[in-house]
């Protein structure tokens, strides 16, 4: 990270993708300590699968077994089963696994994870990790089954996943979705260049600049002094700007083959937006096809809201918001953006204080994909930002 940083290139790829810390069998260097789930026949079981990686979204599968999704980011779905799941970078699913092996050979099954690739001219690791499934109790065999994931750049095998989640809506857990909102805000979601300074070295990222990325065409800077710090003691003035932007500075094709050069660059900023306390807020992500484009996992932190739409293409807000799902839509705290597509969240401004949103792809955090919601003070004492612990270290 340092060295891209200095030099303004993208990251260099890992060396393997791994899962439990493991690459697993398709590469030597762990061979001997894949990772293994000892199971019994006619169990069923519980897994919480987290997608660490801060690189891409991962398929996962399990050779000869199918899935029931329970729960997404720590809350509760319609139960549906599938071959593979797809999981975004930070975020969290829970599956039902039902042990039960074919016939009387089989005992060994591959768990694989494979990367989603939505830009081919980024550097990636486009390893499968891989563990095993193992029957206990059973007899060995030296075969081991592996299961059908999509391929690397399968988009729309992603989209189809991620379209099967919905709300659990049940009467012990209801869906609360927002009918009216307050603030509307449309976000453009970017990878961009930033110009080097005269005095810099020759940069290494495209056409000679630095890699960067933005919200809104904002690249966050990050301040010196710490932003929740500033807002408590009301200083925010000389930390931040207050005047995020709710819609692009510029409206065009945002999903467009072959945009002008000059849409490329963006320039960096530390602006925040304010939000009265219960505010219900809506945000479009909307995806371009600046260097190409790419999939983005967009994180909100304090928060969990609700994915009420998705689309392809540029989002018409004269027509889109028309389709909505307001009824039993996911409710997440990351949302995949698809490439060249638009994602839509609504969520209430509840949780006073300092809130991070960004995203989860680090190489696109560090470039500055990322911006900060600040949520005013309710009435109620409960309502209310906690002062700083007395003890809390000085920076």
């Amino acid at each position: 990270m340092a060295d891209a940083l200095a030099t303004g290139s993208d990251f260099q790829p890992s060396d393997a993708n791994t899962i439990n810390g493991q690459p697993g069998d398709m590469l030597p260097c762990s061979s001997d300590k894949t990772f293994r789930l000892p199971v019994k026949h006619g169990k069923t079981y519980m897994l919480r699968i987290i997608n660490a990686a801060l690189t891409n979204g991962f398929f996962f599968a399990i050779a000869g077994h199918r899935l029931t999704v329970v729960s997404s980011d720590a809350s509760y779905t319609k139960p549906f089963t599938t071959d593979y799941i797809f999981i975004e970078s930070g975020q969290t699913m829970t599956v039902l696994l039902k042990a039960r092996r074919r016939g009387h050979s089989n005992t060994q099954y591959y768990m694989a994870a494979r990367p989603l690739a939505t830009n081919p001219a980024a550097v990636l690791d486009n390893s499968t990790a891989t563990a095993v499934l193992e029957y206990i109790h059973a007899p060995t065999s030296d075969h081991v089954d592996f299961p059908t994931l999509p391929a690397i750049n399968d988009s729309s095998a992603a989209a189809a996943y991620t379209a099967q989640l919905r709300s659990l809506a049940s009467k012990e857990h209801p869906a609360d979705v927002p009918r009216s909102v307050d603030e509307h805000m449309i976000v453009t979601v970017a990878v961009n260049e930033i110009s080097c300074a005269p005095n810099e070295a020759p940069c290494k990222g495209p056409h000679g600049n630095r890699f960067a990325s933005s919200l809104n065409n904002i690249s966050f800077e990050a301040p010196h002094r710490d932003i929740l710090g500033a807002y408590y003691h009301s200083s925010i003035g000389g930390v931040a700007k207050t005047d995020f932007p709710d819609n692009p500075p510029l409206s065009f094709n945002f999903t467009a083959d072959n945009l002008p050069p000059e849409l490329t660059l963006t320039a960096r900023g530390t602006r925040v937006k304010f939000l009265a306390y219960g505010t219900v807020v809506e945000v479009v992500f909307q995806g371009t096809t600046i260097l190409g484009g790419d999939s983005h996992p967009m994180h909100l932190h304090g928060f969990s809201f609700y994915v009420v739409g998705r689309g392809l293409g540029n989002f018409d807000r004269h027509h889109d918001p028309a389709k909505y799902n307001l009824v039993d839509p996911p409710y997440q705290n990351t949302v995949s953006v698809a490439k060249n597509g638009w994602a839509a969240i609504r969520f209430r401004a509840v949780n006073p204080g300092v809130w991070f949103m960004h995203c989860h792809f680090e190489r696109h955090m560090v470039w500055g994909m990322e911006t900060v919601f600040i949520v005013k003070n309710g009435k109620r004492r409960d309502a209310k930002v906690m002062p700083p612990p007395p003890n809390m270290p000085r920076c």
